[in-house]
């Protein structure tokens, strides 16, 4: 049976890299019908901390990662914790103490690397091969009694039955000592996948000076997690051919470690951007109204009539604007004019075309034409501007840029005559009136004598 684990470290959160280590580690499990666990490795007590750990758990249960098991004390849905489980460390070290494995030394044990050399196969790199003597005799258990990386990783292992390890390539170096603990041990090495780190667009190692790399960065900036889960799952595998949106279970039933490349991969902002707004795409709006509520009830935008007799409403105004979105958390300011009471222009939008003094009654016009268009709709409101537009002597452009500015504040928007239908007769008026009074109060005054 496959089982797998990811077991980070609490001495910072959930970042891109772990985060997508820890998706290939749930696809293959899931693929498989075997088990993913999660075990926090804080045997660091001075560095680890319960903010990083409540970071870390949140930001795999925003992407969906489920872990199958866990301690009894806790509940399944609680993590493994390496603090728990000193008492286990202690006797192993203690046990390979006794086998001759290892040797007491200055207070701490320390393992005792035999001569020749210690190969394995990697799934992703292939035949890896270590000369024993390039390997020092290395600590297994500190003299305050606390395990060292190796000894806890390889114990834990063994212990839930870890059948493949699924981690960065920054752990192959790691490889050959555990695969000798494991031979101390007399317990079966597990398969090893190494998979490519992630660089930033220099091809430096990611960091913070790429921009955000904590995954609760991105969940609070508004993106989805299904876009972030199909970005990272692309990021060093690949599902063959030229597929790149995928859903979580297509993702499963495609994940195969023999798609991982040995290649680094690149983060690239952009393409999580295009991937999101393609997952937004795809989302219905009633889907994406219970997505939005939060971040509209925080902007003082919602109305508890968008639960019930207005929703549908509210459902077109997301199909109008949802081709723009890049991420859910630009919806506030897309739908705001449809939602606000009062919206205050661009100053760059208003001066380039609600300035010219010839507009005040062209506009003044186009309300008052407005205000008898029935139905009010796109076609009836068109057929009334363009009306106005040859009536009042100027071009149909004019006023339709001028009527943008005036009802959504901004110079770029869906299409004109969508938009004024769904923003209501009412509402138009208003804005269109207080537009003409923005044009006559911006007229030069009359010089005296």
């Amino acid at each position: 049976m496959v089982r797998v684990r990811f077991a980070p470290s609490p001495t910072g959160y959930l970042h891109v890299g772990g985060a997508r280590t820890a998706l290939f580690n749930w696809l293959y499990a899931r693929r498989h019908g075997g088990a993913f666990i999660l075990r926090i490795e804080d045997t660091d007590a001075e560095r680890s901390s319960w903010d990083m750990v409540s970071g870390i758990v949140e930001g795999l249960r925003w992407l969906g990662l489920d872990w199958d098991e866990g301690p009894d004390v806790g509940g399944p849905h609680a993590p493994y914790f390496q603090s728990q489980r000193l008492d286990k460390y202690r006797a192993a070290a203690e046990g390979l103490v006794a086998s001759g494995h290892a040797y007491i030394d200055d207070g701490a044990i320390r393992f005792n690397v035999p001569a020749g050399r210690t190969s394995f196969t990697d799934l992703v790199h292939g035949p890896i091969d270590f000369d024993n003597d390039h390997i020092e005799k290395f600590v297994i258990l500190r003299s305050d009694g606390h395990p060292t990386y190796h000894l806890s990783v390889v114990v834990d292992d063994i212990d839930m039955e870890i059948s493949h390890v699924i981690r960065g390539d920054d752990h192959i170096s790691n490889t050959p000592k555990q695969v000798l603990l494991y031979n101390a041990f007399g317990r079966a090495v597990p398969a090893f996948a190494h998979v490519p780190l992630i660089l930033g667009p220099d091809k430096k190692r990611l960091s913070k000076r790429h921009g955000a790399t904590a995954v609760g960065e991105y969940e609070r900036a508004g993106y989805l997690s299904e876009a972030m889960v199909n970005f990272l799952a692309l990021l060093g595998w690949s599902p063959g051919g030229d597929r790149e949106m995928m859903t979580r279970d297509e993702l499963i039933a495609a994940f195969a470690i023999e798609g991982i490349s040995g290649g680094n991969a690149v983060f690239n902002a952009e393409k999580l951007d295009w991937f999101d707004s393609q997952h937004i795409a795809r989302m219905t709006a009633d889907e994406i109204v219970g997505r939005v509520e939060p971040d509209l009830r925080a902007a003082a935008l919602w109305n508890d009539d968008f639960a019930s007799a207005r929703r549908p409403w509210l459902c077109a105004v997301i199909d109008l604007v949802k081709p723009r979105l890049r991420k859910l958390s630009d919806f506030v300011e897309a739908a705001r004019p449809f939602l606000a009471d009062v919206v205050e222009p661009d100053p760059a939008a208003a001066a380039k075309y609600l300035a010219a003094p010839e507009l005040a009654g062209p506009l003044a016009a186009l309300r008052d034409r407005l205000a008898r268009v029935d139905p009010f709709e796109p076609v009836s409101i068109e057929a009334a501007l363009r009306e106005v537009a040859a009536a009042q002597g100027i071009k149909a452009a004019s006023l339709i840029h001028a009527s943008r500015v005036a009802v959504t504040g901004q110079s770029v928007s869906p299409g004109v005559f969508d938009v004024l239908a769904l923003a209501g007769r009412d509402r138009v008026l208003e804005r269109l009136a207080a537009a003409e009074r923005r044009v006559r109060d911006a007229r030069p005054s009359p010089r005296n004598g």
